[in-house]
């Protein structure tokens, strides 16, 4: 009788869970950062200031 399971364990879970939520907080972080430059700046690293004021969710200047 085998005990091995094809779900992830409780630990594995938690740990996925855990390192989810501080990826989505690293990114509305540095959405937030860089709001602080210019358009033509964001433009020429390609991001869409509409874009980044969506994911920062965040006070930004």
């Amino acid at each position: 009788m085998s005990t091995i399971s094809t779900r992830p364990g409780f630990f594995r879970s938690a740990m996925n869970a855990l390192i989810e939520s501080r990826q989505r907080e690293a990114r509305r972080y540095v959405s937030g950062v860089l709001l602080g430059f210019d358009d033509k700046t964001l433009k020429a690293h390609g991001y869409d200031r509409e874009e980044l004021k969506r994911t920062a969710r965040s006070p930004y200047f």
